[in-house]
């Protein structure tokens, strides 16, 4: 397909846009191709790239405001994995259009899955027309199905490279307190032989720290490296708990953080992940919105304002982790590995269109105005590997998932009476 924008703002300046077949082929203030069969006209929208979503459980969507307020492992042990018992494959699909609706809405064009039931999820990036990083995940905790064992992953891992080039397989350990020490090390070589990501929760609590240390004699960090997990393919999930010896050890790896701060937020993790000292050890950090479950919300644009307000607070420095940096991590380049592509001649057409003009953004600046002032809903057009999947607000079957996602949300909240 090809496509133009015009009349677009990037930087100040007003340009357009052109696409072929799914790459960005010209970009300027004036284009000289031929007619295109797409033409979105961009004035009074700004030009952006789209948001990458490092860390989420997509379709934990149904379970949106099941087990409110209450901590990490409590709300697991008694509210999620109970419910998640109760998944069907079916469930997962719509879970995950549901999240992608929602991501799609706020801009969000690649995410970072970490969920059961994989084939169905990479089905619903596919059928969405998102990207998105889908693991083969492995939990050992009691309750967990049958055939997700150490065992089944490589064939799991052979079967997502088969859902085209929008979705990149990816291996998944939940954590060091619910994967076993020989599974870990297993899934370290996997990524290794294959050269596939490895994804991991770590450090998200004070108790898993002191648990490590009392089990292993190590802190986390430590006692995954020693077992290999650690390399430049290994995506970590919050870190909230990391000391600075560990920051240095896991930049020394090429390691990517991925910090949840609305999540953390919710579940009272009781600490700010250490962005200043993560920055200054050279980190790559990019930002999550963890599921829907303990968020509640997919909407980048509003956890990107929370990170940045939350790291001046705790810190008592209103210019740590300006507009600027706060941009930088939500589009994915703090952290190249996440997926992020540039807006320029030659990379894949990811675009947004965004909305400045509104009552809640007017007179901020481009980035500033972004970060500190709007919501998801300043995103009018989104495109992605060159197809419009929203315009003006609007995405093409969006009645048919949310239909279809209440139908399996509501059979799931009955059965969990």
């Amino acid at each position: 397909m090809s496509l133009l924008v015009r009349n677009a703002r990037l930087g100040g300046t007003t340009v357009s846009l052109r696409v072929d077949r799914g790459v960005i082929v010209e970009l300027g203030t004036e284009t000289t191709g031929p007619p295109t069969e797409v033409v979105l006209e961009g004035r009074g929208l700004a030009l952006t790239p789209g948001f990458v979503n490092g860390h989420t459980h997509a379709a934990m969507s149904l379970f949106r405001g099941y087990g409110d307020d209450l901590a990490l492992m409590d709300w697991l042990r008694n509210r999620i994995w109970p419910a998640e018992a109760k998944l069907t494959a079916d469930d997962v699909y719509w879970g995950t259009r549901l999240a992608a609706l929602e991501m799609i809405r706020s801009g969000t064009i690649c995410f970072w899955d970490m969920y059961w039931f994989q084939f169905d999820i990479a089905r619903a990036v596919v059928d969405a027309g998102l990207r998105a990083v889908v693991s083969v995940p492995l939990i050992e905790s009691p309750g967990a199905p049958e055939w997700n064992r150490i065992d089944a992953v490589p064939e799991a891992l052979g079967r997502l490279g088969e859902f085209g080039p929008r979705v990149t397989p990816s291996l998944a350990a939940h954590a060091i307190y619910s994967v076993s020490t020989d599974s870990l090390r297993r899934l370290a070589a996997l990524s290794a032989e294959h050269d596939v990501p490895l994804q991991i929760h770590l450090s998200e609590t004070r108790g898993e720290v002191e648990n490590c240390l009392a089990a292993h004699g190590v802190r986390p960090t430590t006692y995954l490296d020693g077992l290999g997990v650690l390399s430049e393919r290994t995506v970590l999930a919050h870190g909230v708990w990391l000391d600075n010896a560990e920051l240095a050890l896991i930049a020394e790896r090429g390691a990517t953080i991925v910090t949840n701060p609305a999540s953390n937020m919710k579940l009272a993790t009781g600490r700010a992940f250490p962005y200043p000292a993560a920055r200054s050890a050279g980190v790559p950090i990019g930002i999550g919105t963890d599921g829907a479950a303990s968020n509640n919300s997919l909407d980048l644009l509003q956890d990107v304002k929370l990170l940045s307000l939350l790291q001046k607070h705790t810190t008592a420095d209103p210019a740590v982790l300006p507009a600027a940096d706060a941009w930088a991590i939500i589009t994915g380049q703090l952290a190249p590995r996440l997926g992020a592509q540039p807006l320029a001649v030659g990379s894949p057409a990811d675009f947004l269109l965004v909305d400045l003009g509104g009552a809640e953004s007017v007179p901020s600046g481009e980035v500033a105005g972004l970060v500190y002032s709007a919501t998801g809903s300043a995103v009018d057009t989104v495109v992605v590997d060159g197809v419009v999947l929203m315009e003006h607000r609007r995405v093409p079957g969006e009645e048919e998932v949310l239909a279809n996602a209440t139908r399996c949300a509501t059979r799931l909240r009955t059965v969990l009476a």
